[in-house]
């Protein structure tokens, strides 16, 4: 046997034991009530050997001594029903035997009386030990702040737009998220951090220097920029009044604004005036990036923009730039430098940019101080305090320091703390403020020291919560950062003031509000980002060699087509089953070209109607996903199918045993990985897994490594030969690809068309599936054994709306496994 996985919540069989079992977890309520609060009951004795007896008689061959097939060993779990990692896995054990799915087929079933005399005897301690365990602790631990939430909340906190995220190392995950707070953990050093990036906040907030210059507010020609000025390439044609049009993408000819280099940090508004030349009526795209900044996924991007035909268009963004810092523009899908010289700019017929001018203005104060310093000292007044860098160096200044430092922490310690203060909770902070300045400190830098506390204070680095129902500003918290990923603005505040927001019609209210919020973007990016893995879309890069037509604008692409995909459903409340297969998707030119659709130029997406034999619709055929689910080189059936069962079924297989290695797919075409594969599926211990695994792997199969449609596999050895455009590709085609397989059921498909529809005959389980996903990312902790009941009443909600998305997120904010800790 492979070794075993026990996630009870996520395997359907499980679920309709429990389902079956609802009658007898009823009967059990009236003991657990009659159980102290956090008294955890243990087994006595004499149950204790009649479970050991039961399992020795019918488990141990298989789960006990050095030779067990599984690692999953039952000679040495602990009947310690207060550990919860013992309990689940109890609970799982007790599970699986009731649903019969053990002992396996095969083996010899326990006679119906020794089961029901087994689950008589461990049911009610463990349905008492659920529920004392959540009396006592609640059924989620304390989360810290993850590292994009800790960004965003201290931006909002003191109203800055600075890079946080980048100086703090990188969270653990559980449950497929970063913010389950089982996963993290608190050091020296990363409260080192803390305190780096808490610094760095203050500075980007508090106002040190005199009102700066008059805004900068100038038109600069790209004849000014490099490399136009200095190249030697025959690719610019210069136009009357500095407009300058570039016929190349090659990267060494990337324009950026040399003779723009602010001396002060700020957000600066830019205008670019630009048009497609000789572009046979379609727009040229072009790329914006910051200079300086490593070009990685959607890091240092501004922008893609579309240049529309022979007509001059302004495109106007705002950037935040620290100091010397300045833009650089290059088109895209232009000749390259090398093809465009051999003819020269004069006669050259291909498409082109014409940037005509680019204007900055920068950088943006409205006011002075600004409003971020404002927020912190209000209207208290500065004073010049030269230091030896800096003779100009303004500080603010108290004619009553306690009484000012009293007051400026009651104000900032309850936003930063999320809830009502005390007196209390502040005196550590001007105790701080006092002992400075008894030390010599000036006002402001022992006002900068007790900030600093605030922002170190685990009241602002935690998420707490007491067990039982949360109170308003808890669950204000808890929903704004499901769908802000920041702490709650101040309507929500207010609700939780007035304790009003746990009213199930003020909750909807708010859901609704915050859903169609600008913010709610990181509900997209954070959980849309985990759940189907597009933050690894830079984890591999795919071969040159085979796949040559892979770019940047591609790979942004794919990325923006799923989360558009998810907004779209989101905000429209359509079906969540639009994730399996859809009859649209948002395309722009680039991707439309990936996937053969006609009609469709420049970035700008749009919400495109799929034609029947695209073979698109849905999540697993976007190329995001097909590209995360490989490697730079060859697709695997196993990672492929492991992916679909985890993300999309909730059935995360079982590891593979330590003794079986890899498989490695044959880039020569000498085999396909079909054949490959065969023999683990032969194999006694690997095609049980297999048998789950591969099917929806080798449905997939006909989507290449960057999400491409194939009927051959691209190999590097000797193959038919593929010319494109009239050039020699690098690559050639091997042998064809075959997508059909049998499921473990016994249900044929025959290609991916199918198998989506396969898919769809459960609808409930892909809702149960979304639903516990959800769950884990918006409350920090993945659905137990406890919670499967709430489960499926959320899921009936959501199936009376043909379960629509957004009705989905209501039904899990006002679920009791949502607003309790």
């Amino acid at each position: 046997m492979p070794k075993a996985s026990f996630h009870p919540f996520t395997r359907p069989r499980t679920w309709g034991r429990f389902l079956a079992g609802t009658l007898v977890a009823g009967l059990l309520l009236a003991t657990v009530a009659c159980l102290p609060a956090q008294e955890i009951p243990a087994l006595a004795t004499g149950e204790q050997t009649q479970v050991r007896s039961f399992l020795t008689r019918h488990c141990i061959a298989c789960h006990g001594t050095d030779k067990a097939e599984t690692d999953l060993r039952l000679d040495q779990l602990p009947l310690d029903l207060a550990d919860d990692v013992s309990r689940e896995h109890w609970q799982a054990v007790l599970d699986r035997i009731a649903a019969g799915e053990m002992p396996p087929p095969g083996k010899q079933r326990p006679p119906g009386k020794e089961i029901a005399a087994f689950t008589a005897t461990l049911a009610p301690q463990l349905a008492a030990a659920n529920a004392a365990a959540r009396a006592a602790q609640g059924r989620t631990v304390l989360r810290r702040l993850n590292r994009v939430e800790y960004q965003n909340t201290v931006c909002d906190l003191l109203g800055i737009e600075v890079d946080l995220q980048g100086q703090l190392p990188a969270d653990s995950s559980a449950n497929g998220f970063d913010n389950a707070g089982a996963a993290h953990h608190t050091s020296s050093f990363l409260l080192e951090k803390y305190l780096e990036a808490a610094d760095a906040a203050l500075d980007a907030a508090i106002a040190n220097h005199p009102q700066p210059p008059p805004l900068i507010s100038k038109r600069y020609s790209l004849k000014e920029g490099h490399p136009v000025k200095t190249t030697k390439e025959d690719v610019y044609r210069f136009l009357p009044d500095g407009e300058v049009v570039c016929f190349c993408s090659s990267e060494w000819h990337n324009v950026w604004i040399s003779s723009f280099y602010p001396p002060d940090p700020g957000v600066y508004r830019f205008r670019i005036s630009a048009s497609g030349v000789q572009s046979s009526g379609k727009p040229v795209t072009f790329r914006v990036t910051e200079k300086g900044k490593q070009l990685t996924g959607v890091n240092g991007l501004v922008g893609y923009f579309d240049a529309p035909p022979d007509q001059p268009t302004l495109i106007e963004f705002e950037r935040f730039l620290e100091p010397r810092g300045t833009i650089s523009i290059l088109p895209y899908g232009l000749a390259s430098a090398n093809t465009v010289k051999l003819t020269g700019e004069e006669k050259w017929e291909g498409p082109g940019l014409a940037i005509q001018y680019v204007e900055v203005e920068g950088p943006l104060h409205a006011n002075w101080p600004p409003a971020s310093h404002r927020q912190i000292f209000g209207d208290l007044k500065q004073e010049t305090f030269g230091v030896y860098n800096d003779r100009n160096r303004v500080e603010v200044v108290s004619d009553q320091p306690l009484v000012d430092a009293e007051r400026i922490l009651a104000k900032f310690t309850q936003r930063a703390f999320r809830r009502t203060i005390a007196a209390a909770d502040t005196a550590p902070f001007v105790d701080i403020v006092r002992q400075r300045m008894e030390n010599g400190y000036r006002f402001e830098p022992a006002m900068r020291a007790a900030l600093k506390g605030v922002l170190l204070s685990p009241e602002f680095l935690f998420l707490r919560e007491e067990p039982g129902q949360l109170d308003d500003f808890a669950l204000a918290c808890r929903l704004s950062y499901f769908l802000w990923s920041t702490m709650p603005d101040e309507e929500l505040f207010t609700l939780a003031r007035e304790d009003r927001l746990h009213q199930p019609d003020v909750l909807r209210q708010q859901v609704e509000r915050l859903l169609t919020h600008p913010k709610a973007e990181a509900l997209t990016r954070n959980f849309a980002g985990q759940w189907l893995g597009l933050r690894e879309i830079d984890a591999t890069e795919p071969s040159g060699r085979l796949y040559p037509e892979y770019d940047h604008l591609l790979k942004v692409s794919m990325i923006r087509e799923t989360e558009l995909f998810f907004e779209e459903i989101l905000q429209h409340d359509l079906s969540l089953l639009n994730f399996v297969d859809s009859d649209f998707t948002m395309l722009n030119g680039r991707l439309a070209r990936h996937y053969g659709v006609d009609g469709i130029n420049g970035w700008e997406f749009q919400k495109t109607p799929l034609p029947p034999d695209s073979h698109r619709g849905g999540v697993l055929t976007m190329a995001s996903v097909l590209k995360v689910t490989a490697n730079g080189t060859t697709t695997s059936p196993v990672l492929r199918g492991a992916w679909v069962l985890d993300r999309i079924l909730g059935q995360p297989p079982a590891p593979p045993p330590d003794d079986i290695g890899s498989i490695d797919p044959d880039i020569r075409g000498a085999t396909t990985i079909r054949e490959q594969l065969a023999q683990h599926r032969e194999s006694e211990s690997c095609g049980v897994c297999h048998r789950e695994i591969d099917p929806p792997g080798f449905a997939l199969e006909s989507f290449d490594v960057i999400g491409a449609w194939r009927n051959e596999y691209r190999v590097t050895g000797a193959g038919k030969n593929v010319v494109i455009n009239g050039q020699r590709m690098p690559y050639h085609l091997g042998k064809p690809v075959d997508p059909s397989d049998t499921l473990s059921d016994g249900r044929r498909f025959e290609n991916i068309d199918q198998y989506k529809q396969l898919l769809l005959q459960d609808k409930r389980q892909l809702a149960r599936a979304l639903t516990s996903r959800l769950l884990a990312y918006g409350t920090g902790r993945a659905p137990q054994t406890a919670d499967q009941e709430e489960v499926e009443a959320i899921v009936d909600q959501a199936a009376a709306s043909n379960y629509g998305l957004r009705s989905l997120v209501h039904a899990i904010v006002q679920s009791r496994t949502f607003q309790y800790k």
